[in-house]
């Protein structure tokens, strides 16, 4: 289906019909989107559109629990990459998806229909979620909306994403003038580039696939929302740009292929969108020169850097700061989940700074090079200043190929033209890892004039052991020592404090 702006209201009512015709065991109210008062269980499922391609890797069903009627939900098919390390080559492989809306709870019913089954995680490990395994079906329930994994074998790309929203009660009206709403079905637009006005709205409807990339550029108040898909045009064209804007806002959207990139974007908020990539410089979320974004319940897996936070690059000048990732998801097969400030400005140094990450799941890191590694990377280069970035409730899986920080000032002639300036009070509160395969974290100043200064872990556990200074162990030992990091005479005031010693100081 070609939709062109002139021909949408007709399409509109189409899509309006077919998505009343795919609700599923929902209950009409006119409660709000958010509202938790619903009395009645409620799931809402969406058929894949005709031409958007599937995977057949699960059967998947659900119902409202404890005994609703069973629904089969059909598997979108996002790609998932692996860097070969000998040749750097990448291979894509097939990975699973579907999605589905409810006011719960629901029970899930997942098969894999490769078969030899025997055992299955759902993941982030934190939700607790143990399914019942029957052969190769297992099931499992939630009692709200939340993005899980669901993993057979320990089987890395051929996965099952389970991506849920909460039941939609306030949707945009189809014959809006400010609202481009595309309903159930699958769209393209000309020469695949939407260009999105000030003030308008671009509404994806459940079960809508919009084949395009979303120019938000040079304007205000935009909002993209819906708990429909938007599907990149190829693997390696932005999803939804948002370049010299403010006030936007982006809400649901499952981004398949592509990320949502910011350059010189102010005041914008992200909620719960979800993206996929597997193409090269696949990074999920690339910030450049932006202040004031908010990154809240958001997932990724992706095939560069989730989130990529940088100053200067290309066309975009100016400090990045206050940023605010929480409650997110993250999964990198490339890359870091988090890495920060490799570009920057050496002929008119940039900060960056204000950084809060809170309640994040980091679920895998895999990047076969030394200078790449860390689940979250600081790494000051061209003359950046990283500073007053807090970390606090994460918990790190066992990931692939990694180190769990990388904290550098360095100058990486690949990316660089110069040094940068330093990293400055940075505090880490309740960060957790467990597994083996991590390396040595390192904590790298360049020099003394290009340092790292006043780093302080609270309640830093590692494998359920709390690493603290006053801890015990040779008096000859370093801290970093009993966790086999290592930090050089660069890095000034690290500190590994116990939740008692850090509220005693604070106190003091």
């Amino acid at each position: 289906m070609n939709t062109s702006l002139t021909r949408r209201r007709t399409l509109q009512a189409a899509g309006a019909a077919a998505l009343a015709a795919g609700l599923t065991s929902l209950t009409a109210t006119a409660a709000h989107a958010d509202d938790d008062t619903t009395p009645e269980p409620q799931l809402v499922t969406y058929p894949i559109p005709s031409g958007v391609g599937t995977q057949a890797g699960f059967k998947v069903r659900v119902r409202t629990a404890p005994d609703g009627e069973w629904q089969t939900l059909s598997c979108y098919a996002p790609g998932t990459k692996e860097i070969n390390p000998t040749t750097g080559s990448g291979k894509v492989w097939g990975s699973s998806m579907v999605y589905f809306d409810f006011c719960g709870p629901v029970e899930l019913e997942v098969t894999y229909l490769k078969g030899g089954t025997t055992k299955a995680r759902v993941r982030p490990d934190s939700y607790g979620i143990k399914p019942e395994l029957l052969g190769d079906t297992l099931r499992f329930t939630l009692d709200e909306p939340k993005d899980v994994i669901v993993q057979i074998n320990d089987e890395i790309f051929d996965c099952l994403h389970v991506i849920t929203n909460r039941v939609e009660k306030h949707a945009p009206a189809a014959d809006d003038p400010d609202v481009l709403y595309y309903g159930p079905g699958l769209h393209t637009v000309p020469g695949n580039v939407l260009t999105v006005p000030s003030g308008k709205t671009v509404y994806l409807a459940g079960g809508a696939v919009l084949k395009a990339q979303l120019d938000v550029k040079g304007v205000e108040k935009v909002t993209v929302k819906g708990h429909g898909v938007l599907l990149a045009p190829t693997s390696s064209v932005g999803g939804l740009r948002i370049e010299n804007s403010k006030n936007c806002r982006v809400e649901n959207v499952i981004f398949i292929a592509s990320g949502i990139g910011f350059g010189q974007a102010e005041n914008v908020h992200v909620h719960k969108t979800r993206v996929f990539t597997w193409g090269t410089w696949g990074d999920g979320y690339p910030i450049y020169c932006s202040k004031n974004l908010t990154f809240d319940g958001c997932f990724a897996r992706t095939s560069d850097d989730s989130f990529s936070i940088y100053a200067h690059r290309d066309s975009f000048y100016g400090d990045t700061r206050n940023l605010t990732i929480k409650n997110c998801t993250l999964w990198a097969d490339v890359a870091h989940p988090i890495n920060v400030g490799t570009h920057g400005n050496s002929d008119d140094p940039e900060l960056i700074e204000n950084l809060l990450i809170k309640n994040v799941d980091i679920l895998d890191h895999r990047e076969p090079q030394m200078n790449y590694q860390g689940c979250i990377a600081l790494n000051a280069g061209d003359s950046n200043l990283i500073r007053n970035v807090r970390v606090e409730d994460v918990r790190v899986e066992d990931f692939r190929w990694g180190q769990l920080l990388n904290f550098r000032v360095m100058f990486n002639t690949k990316y660089n033209t110069s040094v940068g300036r330093g990293i400055e009070d940075v505090y880490i509160k309740n960060l957790t890892y467990t597994g083996t395969h991590a390396n040595p974290s390192l904590f790298l100043g360049y020099d003394a004039d290009h340092a790292i200064k006043n780093v302080t872990f609270e309640n830093l556990v590692v494998n359920g052991v709390v690493i603290a200074d006053t801890m015990r162990k040779p008096t000859w030992y370093y801290t970093t020592d009993t966790v086999q990091w290592y930090a050089n005479e660069h890095v000034t005031n690290l500190k590994f404090l116990t939740t008692a010693e850090a509220q005693a100081a604070a106190a003091s």
